[in-house]
């Protein structure tokens, strides 16, 4: 498992975003393939990263998002990519045949439940309506303020 697989979507993106923007200060490559390096962050701070390309999860970095966790932060993104570039292109690949299967799921699931609600009366049709409504307030309010 590559750094970009273990890391979430948003800190691959800011991960390259930094990568290309040249915040890595420096890095250095270890002898057992283990990377550290610096990243310039926000305000003049920077960020010390250990990369460890065998066992993402063993990575680290001192930004308050990552340190003390085994969480994969766009610093530690933007460090692996200066040992594996070729991991952006894979990453971007993958994104974009992701995306073209969600679009066709999508629209399997749209003619499945638009051919449901055509067959149903106005009455019923308001009601399933009315109660997804609710639903979805509940859903909102529970993301927002967690469950309760």
């Amino acid at each position: 498992m590559a750094i970009i697989d273990a890391a979430s979507s948003k800190s691959v993106w800011r991960g390259i975003e930094y990568y290309k923007q040249g915040k890595v200060v420096s890095y250095t490559v270890n002898e057992d393939g283990t990377c550290d390096g610096v990243v310039a962050g926000g305000g003049g701070s920077s960020y010390h990263v250990h990369v460890d390309p065998v066992h993402p999860r063993s990575s680290s970095c001192d930004c308050p998002h990552a340190k003390g966790t085994r969480i994969i932060c766009k610093h530690i993104v933007a460090v692996s990519l200066c040992l594996d570039e070729s991991e952006e292109d894979r990453f971007r690949k993958e994104k974009t045949v992701y995306d073209s299967e969600e679009d066709e799921r999508k629209s399997r699931k749209y003619e499945k439940y638009y051919g449901t609600a055509s067959r149903m009366s106005k009455k019923d049709l308001c009601e399933a309506y009315a109660e997804l409504m609710v639903e979805l307030d509940e859903y909102r309010l529970k993301e927002r303020y967690g469950k309760r």
